[in-house]
């Protein structure tokens, strides 16, 4: 993510969406599935992993967890969880091949431009083992926009995710979808694609 408006927002709100998230996280359904799919003690990546919840019960349940978010504060929370290797890292930061049993993108790619949406799906499912779990977390619509805090947002339909996963070889294998407030008190619909290599 390079849109500077964007960053210095979570940069501000580091511990509000801290505390916004922190109850969501503890009891996500989703968050329970991928990590379940994955082998014990499978390696996985935390993609734009805030202030790193998600990473802390993925290392909790014993997978080796790297959690990359571009915004240092968010990285420090995330690096106060036990056993959780935090960077920061953006999209454009994700290299290597089957590196990963599992990824986790939940609601961090919508952040990115929709011209570089391509490119950071290829080199996500080029990191991903033959196999592995793919999550990805995304607002539903069309167009961009910025919300009423200043954050850049990409919308997408799920036909046009699940056929952007498609080009880069994932196969969506469960969908979700949901409507819940945000850190800018919005209502917003959301998707998230479960998916395999």
């Amino acid at each position: 993510m390079s849109d500077d408006e964007t960053l210095k927002v979570y940069a501000a709100k580091a511990q509000d969406y801290a505390d916004l998230v922190s109850a969501g996280d503890a009891e996500n359904p989703l968050l329970t599935a991928f990590i379940a799919a994955l082998p014990p003690g499978g390696s996985a990546r935390d993609l734009g992993c805030g202030p790193g919840n998600s990473a802390a019960r993925m290392a909790d349940a014993g997978l080796k967890v790297t959690a990359f978010d571009p915004v240092p504060e968010m990285v420090a929370l995330a690096a106060a969880h036990p056993h959780v290797d935090a960077r920061v890292a953006g999209f454009d930061d994700v290299t290597g091949v089957a590196l990963y049993d599992g990824i986790w993108a939940n609601f961090s790619l919508l952040h990115a431009a929709r011209s570089d949406m391509p490119r950071h799906l290829e080199a996500l499912a080029t990191a991903l083992k033959p196999g592995g779990r793919f999550h990805i977390g995304m607002k539903t619509g069309t167009g961009e926009k910025r919300d009423p805090i200043g954050r850049l947002y990409t919308y997408y339909t799920d036909a046009e995710l699940t056929g952007l996963l498609a080009d880069v070889g994932l196969t969506v294998t469960d969908r979700t979808t949901g409507r819940e407030k945000g850190l800018d008190g919005v209502e917003a619909d959301w998707i998230c694609l479960a998916a395999h290599g």
